[in-house]
């Protein structure tokens, strides 16, 4: 299990007054495992989702994140020493996920967003297969994560934020035999219900 050394400093000072901006309600992190490789799942709202995140998570989440994010010299080198991953959308960036390979076989936890870019009102974007590949090619499980604001919109600042982890999907679950392209959108719709029902059940425990 790595942690990068500017992430292990930010776990230490600068959340304390990060996370009274972007406050979180924590669900279900005895479901991300203490040591292994594995995939987290997520849905994408705000560009702040990962620092949310950030706050929930006892092991570092290398994520994978848009290549627009690295332009500005001193920001790529922020991401890339909290263990982003820059990847090239809609391109089928090969390096980005032999990248992500490599975390996986090192027994790291990945984080991906589903959908592969923010929803405009906080609602479920259609899901895309880049997390079922990885899932079937380095056969890790896959732990489905929502954020929930309060009537499911986008979240706000000074505004709680669920963040909910459910339980380990492992890729027989998800029908992933061959890695054939059927198999792999009809587990992407999977993992996407399973968020959507995380969400269900943080709306009922939110306040209104």
């Amino acid at each position: 299990m790595e942690m990068t050394p500017l992430y292990r400093f930010a776990k230490i000072v600068p959340q304390w007054f990060v996370r009274p901006i972007l406050p979180v309600r924590i669900r279900g992190t005895e479901n991300l495992p203490k040591k292994g490789a594995a995939i987290v799942c997520f849905n994408h709202m705000r560009n702040s989702d990962p620092v949310r995140i950030f706050f929930t998570s006892h092991r570092q989440i290398f994520f994978l994140g848009k290549s627009e994010l690295f332009q500005n010299k001193f920001i790529s080198w922020v991401l890339r020493n909290v263990g982003v991953i820059s990847i090239q959308r809609g391109r089928g960036d090969v390096n980005a996920m032999s990248d992500a390979g490599k975390h996986l076989k090192n027994g790291n936890l990945l984080g991906v967003f589903i959908e592969g870019t923010r929803s405009r009102d906080g609602s479920f974007g259609k899901p895309k297969a880049g997390v079922a590949m990885l899932a079937w090619r380095y056969h890790v499980p896959v732990i489905p994560c929502c954020l929930t604001a309060k009537d499911g919109k986008l979240p706000k600042v000074f505004h709680p934020c669920c963040v909910s982890y459910g339980k380990p999907i492992q890729p027989e679950e998800l029908g992933l035999v061959t890695g054939k392209s059927n198999e792999l959108r009809a587990a992407s719709r999977t993992i996407m219900q399973k968020i959507q029902e995380i969400r269900a059940e943080d709306l009922r425990a939110l306040p209104q």
